[in-house]
């Protein structure tokens, strides 16, 4: 037995090496459009969505919320009411200052004098704002429009 083991080589000493695990060549897909993946791209060649992305569930929503303000389609109200999009922006705003300057009034204080008086100066300053805001949607207004 002494023998035997003058004789042998260092590999018979060593821990047996760990065979790798086979790895799997199939295609990655897209989790989008389901189009595979081309070889090292970080991005699908179709859809554009990225590869190492945990889940597309939040670039879905963002492109339905995108494709909600389409719905909108705020060139068709600038051609009805004759405005450009910046007057048009004010003039919303304007309106709404006038619904909250409105809204005012539906706030019941009966408790003294000093809370009626702050709430009459609240509405007096969101009719200021309201009047700045129609103001500014006139100033943006450009003379090509009013044709």
């Amino acid at each position: 037995m002494a023998d035997i083991v003058r004789d042998a080589h260092q590999e018979f000493w060593r821990p047996p090496a760990a065979q790798p695990e086979p790895i799997a060549n199939l295609a990655e897909a897209c989790r989008r459009c389901g189009t595979e993946f081309m070889v090292g791209a970080a991005f699908c060649h179709i859809c554009g969505s990225n590869r190492h992305q945990a889940s597309g569930a939040s670039s879905r929503n963002w492109i339905h919320i995108l494709g909600l303000f389409r719905a909108f389609d705020l060139t068709r109200f600038t051609r009805w009411l004759g405005l450009p999009l910046p007057s048009l922006c004010a003039f919303v705003v304007g309106i709404a200052f006038l619904i909250v300057a409105l809204a005012m009034g539906l706030i019941d204080v009966r408790a003294s004098t000093l809370d009626f008086e702050a709430v009459q100066l609240w509405r007096i300053q969101w009719l200021m704002a309201a009047c700045a805001a129609f103001l500014v949607a006139i100033l943006l207004k450009s003379q090509k429009s009013a044709s």
